[in-house]
């Protein structure tokens, strides 16, 4: 929420998934092979191609200037990964009007005889379902006999922009289908991507305007919703009459080869720009104080290092430099770099970084 505060909301909500066709997987496969037996293949191309789309959204600014970022890379059980963005744009890049959102975003499905590759990688990666009538036992489906993902959608002329949710993306009625699974699918079920990235990834990229959504906790929380876990207990072979579930069920991580190959290789799993610093807040004399087994603790609190914290550094170099004073104490670390070893703040030379307070809780007294 400190890149909220700094930056503003978020402007574009983006997934994408491994594609376990990709050529440069296929490529490396023997003919009698599949993907799923190499999770190796899996991780680093999924990551080489993650790498190219960070290049395309913050190097060759397709969707213009970004101000904030951050992503998540999750594996699915099934164990193919996919990452997460929320994208931040510069304040004279937001995104406001329905014809912009038009600009980036796209629910039909695009003409066979103008662009067949977009098509084909449309109707390949971005129909959902087909569920519903169509299709009662998809997974999608919840038990009133709904899809999560409200589809199909309706048919919208122009898109419009919904009260606190995502816009209603222009779907026109113009008889454009494509066949999924022995059914007719139409622009109503087709999910919200960007031609441009999708063309050239060739595989699930989901891309939504996310500008319209209130609760930004939210879209924050459901990229960092945590890893899959299973509940799962271990019964002997033999017959047993009577099991405590309560005490034999274990809730356990589920990790698929996929992310295991993942950490190995030390791929990293999230990643936020520009970095958020936590300051401390504590009153005075009361801050924590880390030191050696071996030290004399009367030593240790008589000592003027140890009395040094954050924030009371903070002031000290509000006393000796005049620029510091311009700051708050959460602006300080986009201007100076607190030296942990040496309990100083000193000038900041590279790297963005914004500051965030951490929360003090009534709970924790004074």
């Amino acid at each position: 929420m400190a890149l909220v505060q700094r930056f503003g909301k978020p402007d574009i909500f983006l997934t994408m998934t491994c594609n376990p066709s990709w050529k440069e997987i296929l490529d490396e496969l023997g003919s009698q092979e599949e993907a799923q037996n190499h999770p190796d293949l899996i991780a680093r191309i999924f990551r080489a191609k993650l790498e190219e789309l960070k290049d395309e959204l913050f190097k060759r600014e397709i969707f213009e200037k970004v101000s904030a970022y951050v992503y998540v890379i999750e594996h699915q059980k099934r164990g193919l990964p996919h990452a997460h963005f929320l994208i931040i744009l510069q304040r004279d890049w937001k995104i406001c009007a329905p014809e912009s959102f038009d600009e980036i975003v796209s629910a039909e499905i695009p003409d066979r005889e103008r662009n067949l590759h977009l098509h084909k990688t449309v109707k390949r990666h971005m129909m959902h379902g087909p569920c519903g009538v169509l299709n009662p036992n998809n997974m999608c489906m919840k038990a009133n006999d709904s899809c999560k993902n409200h589809f199909p959608k309706g048919f919208v002329p122009n898109t419009t922009v919904g009260i606190d949710c995502f816009p209603q993306y222009k779907r026109c009625d113009n008889g454009m289908t494509v066949k999924v699974k022995g059914k007719d699918l139409d622009n109503r079920w087709v999910v919200p991507h960007n031609p441009y990235l999708l063309a050239k990834f060739d595989c699930h990229l989901n891309v939504e305007i996310c500008s319209t959504i209130k609760a930004v906790k939210y879209l924050y929380k459901y990229i960092y919703k945590g890893h899959d876990r299973v509940a799962f207990n271990l019964i002997p072979g033999q017959n047993i009459q009577d099991i405590d579930e309560i005490q034999q069920f274990q809730s356990a991580r589920w990790i698929a080869p996929p992310e295991a190959m993942w950490r190995i290789y030390g791929f990293i799993l999230n990643e936020m720009h520009p970095s958020v610093y936590s300051l401390h807040l504590h009153l005075e004399d009361q801050h924590l104080a880390a030191f050696h087994a071996h030290d004399n603790l009367n030593n240790v609190l008589r000592s003027d290092f140890t009395a040094k914290s954050m924030l009371t550094e903070f002031f000290s170099t509000n006393q000796a430099n005049e620029n510091a004073r311009k700051l708050l104490y959460k602006e300080f670390p986009e201007a100076f770099v607190w030296n942990q070893q040496h309990k100083i703040w000193t000038p900041r030379k590279k790297k963005t970084v914004i500051g965030h307070i951490v929360t003090a809780s009534p709970f924790e007294g004074e």
